[in-house]
């Protein structure tokens, strides 16, 4: 392969080649001085147009072709040599000019030249040289090890530095993203991880051990989804149904209770975890009567829930919950904020608010709001408390053990860093697989 350059004509550049030049133009219209009227600059553009009258003026005063002679213009010359005409006229016909690149680049500075790049191949006939086309084997089959082809066919050859085909692979959900960096999150701050597989509770554990009142409009099947089949669990045990009935019933621990009916059949009621909450409360149960005494804890999960509420933008009748629970010995409502700052600063929220709520299971008890940027909103994230006496004390945990825990979704804190408006977006069969795909990783 040779490559050379040459130069060849614009579209302006093959006109004054044609015609003559811009500044010729306007000189052969005029009248040479002293012999007819000076032509006015309206008369000069009607006769030549403007572009040529603009252009060929300016350069025709600077070659000493024309002057001015009252309000006109008139020849000072009889004859004049158009070099540019001349010029062009032999780039179109050599590709080059002789005056040397110092003209080349007046007229390319002009727009009337443009450069080109030539490249000239050369070919011979090779080793394999034929006329037919012959097509190339791409896979060793079996039919030709059979007959023996194989010996005499010919092969593509194999182009090792060939990029693949990306392949398909999987791609984890934005959830499961934000739901690993919530795992890690919890890790570092100590926590372990408890067990909440089991998505059916009785109303006993759901409820029931959390001091929810059985009359709590929370329990109503506007807002449970009830098991039909089975519709009753088994009984729970004995001695801490017996607390925990009593508790409600006539009160105790320092507590008057709700003094409200008390049903057996709403208790074994199967239904759809409300919360994880529930897997909390039977595992704390279990550490307070494990062998060898309770000891202190810090555990978290990460799981599935149902409500049965109206869908709108921030809820779903399915989401997950996010729960942390610390058990030990003199913790106080200002180290409960104190983990959620920590907690939410990992996450990269800092724009938290706190507020009083009320929960049957918690006093005193918070909500979390952090600001969405994109709603341009206060929106709530989670909600926390002290665990109430009535609860724990049925458990048998030890005199001056407290128990603090929070939970929050994590559909929200999901939508406020990939800055998505809408649940249904991100759950449900709405989601695009693409936007899956190419989500970025999280890195609170």
């Amino acid at each position: 392969m040779q490559e050379s350059f040459a130069y060849a004509l614009t579209q302006e550049g093959n006109e004054i080649a044609d015609k003559g030049s811009h500044e010729a133009v306007v000189w052969s219209v005029l009248p040479v001085k002293g012999q007819g009227s000076p032509v006015s600059i309206k008369d000069l553009k009607s006769k030549v147009g403007d572009e040529t009258a603009k252009i060929g003026q300016g350069r025709a005063f600077k070659n000493g072709w024309i002057g001015k002679e009252g309000d006109g213009l008139v020849k000072l010359k009889e004859s004049i040599d158009d070099t540019t005409r001349t010029e062009l006229t032999e780039i179109r016909a050599s590709g080059t000019l002789a005056a040397g690149e110092k003209a080349i680049a007046e007229l390319r500075k002009r727009k009337l030249v443009q450069q080109k790049k030539l490249l000239w191949f050369s070919a011979q006939k090779g080793a394999n040289f034929s006329t037919s086309l012959d097509k190339l084997e791409t896979d060793l089959t079996v039919e030709m090890l059979q007959s023996g082809a194989w010996k005499t066919a010919k092969f593509k050859k194999y182009n090792f530095d060939a990029e693949g085909i990306p392949p398909n692979g999987g791609a984890l959900h934005p959830l499961l993203k934000v739901r690993e960096e919530f795992r890690n999150i919890f890790m570092e701050m100590g926590f372990a991880e408890m067990p909440t597989s089991q998505f059916v509770e009785s109303g006993f554990w759901c409820f029931d051990t959390l001091f929810v009142p059985q009359q709590h409009p929370a329990r109503d099947l506007q807002d449970t989804f009830y098991v039909s089949d089975p519709a009753e669990s088994l009984p729970p045990p004995a001695d801490y149904y017996e607390k925990v009935q009593k508790v409600h019933t006539v009160g105790g621990y320092g507590s008057i209770g709700y003094r409200a009916p008390w049903s057996d059949a709403d208790s074994r009621k199967l239904l759809l975890r409300t919360h994880t909450t529930a897997s909390s409360s039977n595992l704390l149960w279990r550490l307070a009567n494990r062998k060898g005494g309770f000891k202190p804890v810090k555990m978290f999960s990460i799981d599935r829930v149902f409500r049965n509420e109206a869908t709108d933008a921030t809820h779903l009748a399915e989401f997950h919950q996010v729960e942390g629970v610390v058990a030990d010995y003199g913790i106080s409502l200002a180290d409960l904020i104190g983990f959620m700052q920590t907690f939410f600063k990992k996450m990269g929220i800092h724009n938290l608010r706190f507020k009083p709520a009320y929960n049957p299971y918690t006093e005193p008890s918070l909500e979390i709001f952090a600001f969405h940027p994109m709603l341009n909103k206060w929106v709530e994230i989670g909600n926390s408390g002290m665990f109430r006496p009535e609860m724990l004390a049925p458990m048998g945990l030890p005199e001056g053990v407290q128990v603090l825990g929070w939970g929050l979704s994590l559909e929200r804190p999901t939508m406020i860093r990939y800055g998505i408006n809408n649940i249904r977006t991100l759950v449900g069969h709405k989601v695009s697989i693409e936007s899956v795909e190419k989500s970025a990783a999280v890195r609170f």
